[in-house]
């Protein structure tokens, strides 16, 4: 999503969701403060949310609430064309078909109905910033046999129909502008919009992530079927893939293979599920070399891959330090990585915690609860230094848990 370097993506927290293998792990939550996991902090949630939450020590970074929606539920998307012009989809936990709106003009919180032009959707949509001031909202899934795909366009004032947009269901979608947008439309085509037409375009292989570098510098990755390394010890093993387009064709790169010791488990598959492209330009792949477990004895663990383009070739990137290292990136700022589990790796190779607040007791969250924040997206607010983020507050207790729909800002230490 714009204006990130890449939805989170995809994966796509600070994202608790990975495609492929990245983490199922807590996004802070109060039962295990020592490992990836750790306690939110105290003071504001024991008052019920009356006194002022505690100072950040220096150098630390919060998740503070911005807004707590007035249902049980979830935010699962939002974006930032300004200050004052947010925008985000929620969904209630009342077993219907839920989506609707949440709109801030910088003075008060609306929900609003999903736009007309959009049509019936039975799953909630899909924000996408596609400039300055333009914002898309397309279906998550396309009704086949249907012969409509509508999408819809907010333009500062009033929402109306995309005239053109992308055929057949989007996956992965990256906006570098208006004019220039790329999105995964199958596992093996890409469409390209230049402003008055798509373009489809065939991959080389099976891709479920993008990365916009420049305008002739795109990046997709995924897995091969086929070629070196595909069966080994009479198994097929899918290879990690991944394929650049250089503002004329999509062209393979060669990847490195991963695989197991022998013996070789049973269904193994290797592959890309996420490429981020620095504000430097610098990419970076990231997957996993998996098996189909429970069926042999003695397994092996997972394997995690983790690769950067060094100009010429792609090579493994140093290990990040600390709850850092397997955690993907999300989001950049002029001072380093946003990874998912609502965790940051500084510039200068610092892995830090992003702390949060429990809950206020008015929302019915108590004091014994156990809290996780679980963030969809995170933007950086427009012209400014701030960072905003969107998802929900699992609330555990007996009798009576809950999800709090949230948005949240981001707060820096003396």
């Amino acid at each position: 999503m714009y204006p990130l370097p890449r939805r989170l993506a995809a994966v796509p927290a600070l994202l608790c969701v990975v495609a492929l293998l990245f983490t199922a792990a807590g996004c802070g939550t109060d039962s295990d403060p020592n490992g990836s996991r750790t306690t939110g902090s105290a003071g504001a949630a024991d008052s019920g949310g009356k006194g002022a939450p505690p100072k950040a020590p220096t150098g630390s970074l919060t998740w503070e609430f911005e807004h707590i929606a007035d249902f049980s539920g979830e935010l699962t998307d939002v974006a930032v064309l300004a200050e004052d012009d947010i925008w985000a989809v929620g969904t209630e936990n009342n077993g219907e078909s839920n989506a609707h709106l949440l709109h801030y003009d910088g003075t008060q919180w609306k929900h609003e109905p999903l736009p007309e032009a959009l049509g019936t959707t039975d799953y909630p949509p899909v924000l996408e910033q596609v400039g300055e001031e333009a914002l898309w909202l397309r279906p998550q899934r396309y009704e086949e046999g249907t012969g409509v795909n509508p999408w819809a366009r907010w333009d500062g004032t009033r929402w109306s129909a995309v005239p053109n947009p992308p055929p057949g269901t989007v996956g992965d979608f990256e906006a570098a502008g208006p004019d220039d947008i790329w999105a995964l439309d199958s596992e093996q085509t890409a469409q390209h919009w230049d402003g008055s037409h798509w373009t489809t375009t065939r991959l080389p292989y099976g891709a479920s992530d993008l990365a916009v570098v420049g305008p002739d510098d795109v990046w997709a990755v995924g897995s091969r079927s086929t070629g070196p390394g595909t069966e080994l010890s009479g198994e097929r093993y899918s290879q990690p893939a991944s394929m650049h387009w250089d503002g004329t064709s999509w062209k393979s790169v060669e990847t490195p293979q991963a695989r197991f010791e022998e013996p070789i488990p049973p269904e193994p598959s290797a592959g890309l599920g996420q490429v981020f492209a620095l504000d430097s330009g610098e990419v970076r792949a990231y997957g996993n070399n998996t098996f189909n477990h429970g069926e042999a004895e003695n397994e092996p663990a997972d394997e995690y891959i983790r690769l950067r383009w060094d100009g010429s070739k792609w090579v493994e990137q140093e290990p990040a330090p600390g709850g850092c290292t397997l955690r993907t990136p999300v989001g950049q700022d002029d001072e380093g990585l946003f990874l998912d589990g609502n965790w940051y790796l500084t510039d200068e190779g610092r892995c830090v915690k992003i702390k949060r607040h429990r809950l206020p007791l008015s929302t019915g969250a108590r004091k014994g609860s156990n809290q996780s924040l679980w963030l969809k997206e995170i933007h950086r607010v427009p012209g400014t230094d701030e960072w905003l983020g969107a998802g929900h507050v699992q609330v555990n207790q007996s009798g009576d848990p809950f999800g709090a729909p949230v948005v949240v800002r981001l707060k820096r230490g003396g």
